[in-house]
Order: C-alpha cells, then sequence, then structure tokens
C-alpha cells in the first residue's frame, strides 16, 4: 500500500472516534470551562468587535448577508481555499473537510453548521474551506473526488454555500461509494439556477480533477490531524475544546473565545 494512503487512513481514526453518543455532553462542562469564561469575557467586553488583526481590512465594515444565496463566494490565490463569506470579517474560521466522513456531516447538519453560518451572514466570520478525498483511498471508490470536483463546478455558478448544504445532509453512507455523477447532478437540480450545460458537462468530466489533487494535497501538508479539523484565525481547535465545535449553543463562544 502506498505511503501516503496509510497516512490518510491513520488520520481518519481521529474523526471517526469521534463518532459518539454521549461522550460530547460530558466532555464540554469539565474540559472547557476556561475556554467559554474567555469566550464569555470577550463578548462582553465587545472586544471580539474591535480587535486589530493586521488583515489591512481593520477599518472595513463586513459586509452582512440577508439571504444565503447573497454569501459572497471565492476561490482564494492558492487555488484550492473556498472562500465564504465577508472579505472583511475579522475572523476566519478554516474547515478541513471529506464530503464522505460522517463526522463531517455531523458538524455540518445537527446545528452547528447552521450557528456558523448565521454568524457568516452577520459578517461575524468568514468561512474558508479544504477539501479533502482521503476517505476514497481508504474505503475504495472516487466519490469524495467527484462531490469536490462537483463543488467547486458549484462556486463557478456562485452556488457553493447551498450545494454543499444539500450534499451533507443528503450524505450517501460512509462505505458507499454514493456521490456518483447522478446523484451530483439530481442534489443540484434541488439549487435554483445551478443545473446548466456547463455545471453538468464539469460534473461529468470532472473538469476540476487539478483542484481536487490540489485540495487533498493542501490537506496532506497542513498540520490537520483529521476531519473535520477547524481553526480559528489560525489556531487549530484542539481536543480539550473539540466537543464545543458540534454544539450550536457553544460554537461561537468557542471561536469567539480562540479568536486573535
Amino acid at each position: 500500500m502506498p505511503q501516503t494512503a496509510g497516512h490518510r487512513t491513520t488520520r481518519h481514526h481521529r474523526s471517526t472516534r469521534h463518532h459518539r453518543t454521549t461522550g460530547r455532553h460530558r466532555t464540554t462542562a469539565g474540559l472547557t470551562a476556561a475556554t467559554l469564561l474567555t469566550a464569555l469575557a470577550v463578548l462582553a467586553t465587545g472586544c471580539a468587535g474591535n480587535r486589530v488583526t493586521g488583515t489591512g481590512h481593520e477599518d472595513a465594515k463586513p459586509e452582512t448577508y440577508a439571504t444565503v444565496s447573497a454569501i459572497a463566494e471565492s476561490i482564494a490565490p492558492d487555488g484550492t481555499t473556498i472562500r465564504v463569506g465577508s472579505p472583511h470579517a475579522t475572523t476566519v474560521v478554516h474547515l478541513y473537510e471529506d464530503l464522505r466522513c460522517p463526522v463531517c456531516q455531523e458538524f455540518e447538519t445537527q446545528g452547528a453548521g447552521e450557528s456558523l453560518r448565521q454568524m457568516v451572514m452577520t459578517g461575524e466570520v468568514r468561512v474558508e474551506y479544504t477539501l479533502a478525498s482521503f476517505l476514497d483511498d481508504r474505503l475504495g471508490g472516487h466519490g469524495s473526488e467527484k462531490a469536490a470536483n462537483a463543488l467547486r463546478a458549484a462556486l463557478d455558478q456562485g452556488r457553493f454555500v447551498k450545494y454543499h448544504e444539500l450534499l451533507y445532509r443528503n450524505q450517501p453512507e460512509e462505505s458507499v461509494d454514493g456521490f456518483t455523477d447522478a446523484f451530483l447532478l439530481e442534489t443540484a437540480a434541488q439549487v435554483d439556477g445551478l443545473r446548466g450545460p456547463a455545471f453538468d458537462a464539469a460534473v461529468k468530466s470532472m473538469k476540476y480533477r487539478s483542484f481536487v489533487t490540489s485540495s487533498e494535497t493542501a490537506y496532506e501538508t497542513s498540520d490537520a490531524q483529521g476531519t473535520p479539523t477547524m481553526k480559528v484565525d489560525g489556531n487549530t481547535v484542539g481536543s480539550a475544546s473539540y466537543d464545543l465545535m458540534f454544539d450550536p449553543a457553544t460554537l461561537p463562544l468557542l471561536i469567539a473565545g480562540m479568536a486573535s
């Protein structure tokens, strides 16, 4: 087996151990009290909105968005990072995800994803995504690669946010290579303005294969140890605070507490 495949398998073990039923809520109260207190202090003093980040946009007011379809979407200069939200947001949340990862689905669909989206819409944060595809090596098939390619094609149409949400809400079983061309196009039909000759051709031809490969390389060369991994202003959410990511009530506090 190639060395990279084994390395990817090791990384996924971290995400699978977060397949939990009762552990999250028990962990939250004890391990992260200091993080929560710090976050509450930041929110109470209003420092989160006034801090200087050195981005060059300190005096620019972040855009707000009335609807999901209005959220700004772009590809970063590195060619792999997908940016969602105001370029003037003072806090940047970076997510490393694999579309076949069920723990990523848990994050995106059980409240935390919606909580993060609201922070984007109010201009509090910008979210940046690196789309990994290592699960294809571990489980077989090409579903992660195909889904990442389709999401890159959706970005061209300004429909990444909604399509990303729908793909996770309709995620096939992890062991099933379910992100087929037919499935991806059928799901895309639920997003207004996404389906069309250009998008359909991009999905069927794997137009963005180089993007998919480069995105996986970006994941492999990062310090992310599994999916999902979250960074706030470059600081990785560690194991002691990891469970707070999945709770829509504590996620904003975690982000505020970690923001630089």
